[in-house]
């Protein structure tokens, strides 16, 4: 498959994708193992019942159990008696699915390579947004003509457009280095920012993003310009 590019979002000409990531093909029986394993991970497992022995009372025999015309019974908290205990009722428990970590890599290629064949990928240029504008976000997504659900991902210090697009209505704004299978599966659209670009393609390549450059310290003051 050749190398695909996503359009800008506010601005004209677009983005070259890395074809080892962007560019592979679609690989339904990995895609599904790892969503599976994503959204099990999500669940608390904390779902719980009592059985007859948890719930309180019916230490006692209710009645003797012969000579009161009546069906036999050892406990009120039976679980065929109204307030007794449940049968093979949920207990607390994980739903946690081991998957390897170059069939998740391999996986997370499978799925973004898919929004970039269909065209479904856009750029964002986050450090634009100088204030928070929901009008703005909407704006640009409705220029470019995405379907819903849209999925935003941004880096960790791009909290500007992240507030301009978490308001919009099937908008999901995630951090990049969070984003999870499910999440670009369920997506109709992705966008994201050059610093999320870069950490998707690294973790599709197993590879550590690049952290951004420090900002150099100011140079101190000379002694006699203080002084004077």
């Amino acid at each position: 498959m050749a190398s695909a590019k996503a359009p800008w979002l506010h601005k004209q000409g677009g983005v070259d994708l890395d074809a080892d990531v962007f560019g592979v093909a679609w690989n339904e029986t990995l895609v599904h193992e790892c969503v599976r394993a994503d959204l099990g991970a999500r669940r608390q497992g904390t779902a719980a019942t009592r059985t007859r022995g948890m719930v309180r009372g019916g230490g006692t025999k209710p009645w003797r159990q012969k000579g009161t015309g009546r069906a036999r019974a050892g406990s009120i908290r039976s679980p065929i008696w109204t307030g007794g205990g449940t049968v093979f009722g949920p207990s607390p428990r994980h739903y946690t699915v081991k998957v390897n970590r170059k069939a998740r890599r391999a996986a997370l290629r499978s799925a973004l390579s898919l929004h970039a064949a269909r065209g479904s990928i856009a750029v964002v240029d986050a450090p634009g947004f100088d204030a928070p504008s929901s009008k703005e976000a909407a704006q640009a997504l409705a220029k470019w003509g995405g379907e819903q659900p849209v999925l935003v991902a941004l880096g960790e210090d791009e909290v500007t457009a992240a507030k301009s697009f978490r308001n919009l209505d099937r908008v999901a704004v995630v951090p990049a280095d969070a984003v999870g299978i499910a999440d670009i599966v369920g997506a109709a659209s992705l966008v994201v920012s050059e610093a999320a670009l870069a950490t998707l393609t690294a973790l599709g390549k197993g590879e550590k993003a690049e952290p951004a450059e420090p900002a150099e310290p100011a140079e101190p003051a000379d002694a006699e310009e203080v002084s004077a």
